[in-house]
């Protein structure tokens, strides 16, 4: 927590003297009832005594004094608030190493599983869309806010041969740079997340894609997807399909983007997870000071209830 006037917490130097006064003068209270030598007749007198109830009150009283300067100190926290409007592209690999069952039941559907999942956890103002690449790369479905549209192209996917990430990357550019033309320059700001078991093969290279990123400021999130045991067959023959994940690391660190390691179906769930928290929400500072305040009123209330009740007055 934090103040935007931290010189008003001074205030709470009278409040420490306040508090010291009600201490010395409850001790002079004490040293003159004991100077009341006739304790029998002081018993007739008054029975009952108040004990703890009669501080309370004033302990009600001070902390209502606390909390009041403190929040004329206009206290502030960071608070996640949901992003209004973005524009995330969906970028999946489907070369024919997405079928390696290194990841149970295999890759790809894995793959599937976490997409849906990340989908459905975006703010529903977000618009989606899904690019799928293997030897080039296509737009499967356009930027948009109907998640039936974009699971069902998820499902959709199908896998053919060789890997073109950087034609991944581009194609995702351009659908974000075509879709934002309708909104001139009040267009939502776009994200490409990219996922990929392997190296690239065909097309532009990352490195080239990942200037282009850059130069429009989209960045780019990757997901280096598998394991380094990942085998294919290709008639009969074992085919070893391990993960590029310096490449796609430095895709990410390039464009301003985050890199993420997944080796398990649950991993890869986790990372979605945390993309979606990333790109949803926002991390605003607001004020608060109306918290101290409204504790501060319970208090008052709490003091004059207390006086009230036991001593038949208002402190």
């Amino acid at each position: 927590m934090n103040f935007l006037a931290p010189g008003r917490l001074l205030l709470l130097t009278a409040l420490l003297v306040l508090t010291a006064l009600y201490v010395v003068l409850q001790l002079r209270r004490g040293r003159y009832a004991v100077r009341f030598t006739n304790l029998a007749l002081l018993e007739k007198v008054a029975p009952v005594r108040p004990g703890w109830r009669r501080h309370a009150p004033a302990a009600a009283f001070l902390l209502m004094l606390g909390l009041f300067v403190t929040g004329f100190a206009r206290p502030t926290t960071d608070v996640r608030v949901p992003r209004e409007q973005a524009t995330i592209m969906v970028a999946v690999d489907v070369s024919t190493s997405m079928e390696a069952t290194d990841i149970e039941p295999s890759r790809i559907t894995a793959a599937k599983g976490a997409a849906r999942a990340f989908v459905n956890s975006l703010p529903a103002r977000f618009n989606v869309g899904l690019v799928a690449f293997s030897g080039s790369a296509t737009v499967t479905v356009a930027p948009t806010t109907d998640r039936r549209a974009m699971l069902a192209g998820i499902d959709r996917l199908t896998l053919s041969p060789r890997t073109a990430i950087g034609e991944g990357v581009f194609t995702s550019l351009q659908a974000i740079t075509d879709f934002g033309v309708q909104f001139g320059e009040s267009a939502p700001p776009g994200r490409v997340v990219l996922l990929s078991d392997g190296t690239n093969t065909a097309g532009r290279s990352p490195v080239t894609a990942a200037e282009r990123a850059a130069q429009t400021r989209v960045p780019v999130s990757t997901i280096a997807y598998g394991t380094a045991e990942g085998v294919i067959y290709q008639n009969g023959t074992p085919v070893a399909v391990p993960v590029d994940g310096p490449a796609l690391e430095r895709l990410a660190q390039e464009t301003g983007g985050r890199f993420y390691e997944a080796a398990t179906g649950d991993e890869l769930r986790q990372v979605y997870e945390d993309i979606g928290s990333s790109v949803g929400y926002r991390t605003e500072r607001r004020e608060i000071w109306a918290w101290f305040i409204g504790a501060g009123l319970l208090f008052a209330c709490a003091a004059a209830a207390g006086s009230l009740l036991w001593f038949s007055r208002i402190p």
